[in-house]
C-alpha cells in the first residue's frame, strides 16, 4: 500500500491538522516508509509464538474475596447536612 499527496491532505483535513504543501510532500515519503516497515513485519512467521502482555511474565497478586459489612454507616453519613435512617436527604430537583 502506498500513500499519495491527495491521501495525506485528506487525512490531515479529517484530523483537522493544518499541513502546508511542503509538509504534505515530506509526509508522503515518511508515511510510505512506515507502511513499508509494517509490510516487512507482516512477513515474519509468528506461528507458535504465544501472545504476551509484557516482556517478563507477571502474576497478579490476588486477595480472597470476602464480603464484609464494613460497619462504617455512621462515618459515611457523619458529614451529611441531613440524614434519615442512614440515608442522605437532598433537596427535590425534579418537579
Amino acid at each position: 500500500m502506498s500513500v499519495d499527496l491527495a491521501t495525506v491532505k485528506r487525512v490531515a483535513r479529517l484530523a483537522r491538522i493544518a499541513v502546508s504543501e511542503d509538509e504534505a510532500e515530506r509526509m508522503v515519503g515518511e508515511l510510505n516508509g512506515i507502511l513499508g516497515f509494517v509490510e516487512q513485519l507482516s512477513e515474519v512467521d509468528v506461528s507458535g509464538v504465544e501472545p504476551m502482555t509484557s516482556v517478563t511474565p507477571l502474576v497478579m497478586r490476588k486477595r480472597n474475596d470476602q464480603v464484609t459489612d464494613g460497619d462504617k454507616v455512621d462515618d459515611i453519613v457523619a458529614n451529611a447536612p441531613e440524614t434519615d435512617r442512614n440515608f442522605f436527604l437532598v433537596p427535590k430537583v425534579v418537579e
